[in-house]
């Protein structure tokens, strides 16, 4: 199935098996793509050269510790796609965990780890801008 295909369903069709399988197609391709990544990460972090140079080894350290930011990002995001695939498994994808409504496969084809609407994600933004501000 496409996204042309998925989007063009009616709305009764909304998390039936076919979108199932298509949204756990794409949460598995993600969730491979993402561990090679992390893979060539560590790999790449793992060829350091040692310098004497002692701005060469500030340097090194500064890219080592942007490397692990990013490193840990990309498992955060990893986490997110296991936890979706979990909901997936357990027949709770694809709706919000707050409202319990249809999140909408447009927002799911954006961001396929979400797990609240696009209405209940913005009232979460504004109570936690509400938050800072005091």
């Amino acid at each position: 199935m496409t996204e042309q295909e998925l989007l063009a369903q009616p709305a009764e069709a909304y998390m039936n098996a076919e979108q199932r399988r298509f949204f756990y197609a794409l949460l598995s391709a993600q969730r491979e793509d993402l561990q090679q990544r992390i893979a060539t990460e560590f790999d790449a972090m793992r060829e350091v050269e040692p310098n004497a140079d002692p701005i060469d080894i500030g340097a090194a350290e500064h890219q080592r510790q942007w490397q692990l930011r990013l490193l840990e990002r990309e498992k955060k995001l990893l986490d997110k796609i296991d936890q979706a695939l979990e909901r997936l498994a357990r027949g709770e994808y694809g709706w919000c965990q707050h409202t319990g409504e249809p999140i909408g496969l447009k927002r799911l084809l954006l961001r396929p780890t979400a797990t609240l609407s696009i209405e209940a994600k913005q009232r979460q933004e504004a109570q936690e801008r509400h938050r800072r501000e005091f």
